[in-house]
């Protein structure tokens, strides 16, 4: 299996290791999605951010961009697909600030 294959699309965050799940989806669903390119969008508690990552022979890798209660915040990231098929990695922040996180396959519809 290519790993980078398997990562790509949205992946729902359900859990972290420093916040509880209300906060996770304080401004609607949490999630990390990842672009056949490496780079993507994650948003959980108050952040949106971009993403621009590149593929590891076990997930990925990532630096991250966007804004936190309209404060600039950037930093690194990473993921690693289980053997269950599900994302498990972790998101620093530039203040020293960092949370693991666990990731399952998003499989939503467009329809009404």
């Amino acid at each position: 299996m290519v790993v980078s294959a398997t990562l790509i699309g949205k992946w729902r965050i359900v859990a972290s290791g420093a916040w509880p799940r209300d906060h996770l989806d304080l401004c609607g669903p949490a999630f990390l999605r990842i672009d056949a390119d490496g780079t993507g969008e994650m948003a959980f508690g108050a952040l949106c951010a971009s993403v621009d990552g590149g593929f590891t022979p076990s997930g990925v890798d990532f630096d991250w961009n966007g804004a936190d209660e309209g404060d600039q915040v950037t930093e690194t990231g990473w993921a690693d697909l289980r053997d269950d098929g599900w994302l498990e990695g972790e998101i620093a922040y530039d203040n020293g600030d960092d949370t693991s996180f666990i990731a399952k396959p998003w499989d939503f519809s467009a329809a009404c």
